[in-house]
């Protein structure tokens, strides 16, 4: 036998095999998570910057009340999303300043939390894929080594020759284990960075946003928007 992926494939065991075949399955599963969420990120990022530009011109007039009737469509990312449960909270709020700026904020927070979590859709399996796959891996190599011995035992003869086809079986499963770990872990750190920096992003425009309801407010120019 000539140690090749060819020739070990031929002499897999069906075990060993099922092993490479779930290590597959796993692979393709994180893949498209890796590809589907860097397109969502992608796009999210662009329309929260167009959104940012759009909306950041009209608050920066201080004219709030035009922001909260103003209507950016649907595509708006993440932020949109966020300061926009702000505006229909603003909206909607009674004639209070106190009151007020708490329905915005409680708005604000609940959109923030809901949008970070619809960004780690997927991230938990890339985390698993990550942390599992080594040991899927090493359980294809363990029982290799098992069925090298037991081989070795019924062949009635010794030596590493006898069983280095068994092991370098076994040591495949191992191999295949680490390639489809490594990019899901690289995956998941990065995807998570990115989720954490966007979070960051989250606060402090809703922090901006809050500190332009209270003056606002505290100008008395919701009255008009109240009647």
């Amino acid at each position: 036998m000539q140690f090749t992926l060819a020739e070990i494939w031929a002499h897999t065991g069906l075990f060993a095999r099922s092993v490479i075949f779930t290590l597959g399955i796993m692979s393709i599963a994180s893949l498209v998570v890796m590809a589907e969420r860097m397109i969502v990120f992608r796009k999210t990022r662009s329309d929260s910057r167009n959104f940012a530009a759009k909306m950041g011109a009209i608050l920066a007039k201080g004219d709030l009340n035009t922001a909260a009737n103003t209507n950016l469509g649907k595509d708006v990312g993440h932020l949109g999303r966020v300061i926009n449960s702000g505006l229909t909270a603003y909206r909607i709020s009674p004639n209070n300043k106190d009151v007020a700026v708490e329905s915005v904020a409680r708005a604000l927070e609940r959109q923030a939390q809901r949008e970070v979590q619809s960004m780690k859709r997927g991230l938990g399996l890339l985390a698993t894929v990550g942390s599992t796959a080594p040991f899927v891996g090493l359980l294809g190599t363990t029982m290799g080594i098992v069925n090298a011995f037991q081989l070795m035992a019924a062949a009635g003869s010794g030596g590493l020759g006898t069983i280095s086809a068994g092991i370098a079986e076994a040591l495949i499963t191992t191999a295949f284990g680490l390639l489809v770990a490594i990019p899901a872990v690289m995956a998941y750190n990065f995807l998570q960075g990115w989720v954490d920096a966007r979070s960051v992003d989250i606060s402090e425009s809703s922090n901006e946003f809050l500190d332009v309801v209270a003056r606002h407010l505290g100008g008395g120019a919701h009255s008009s928007n109240a009647a």
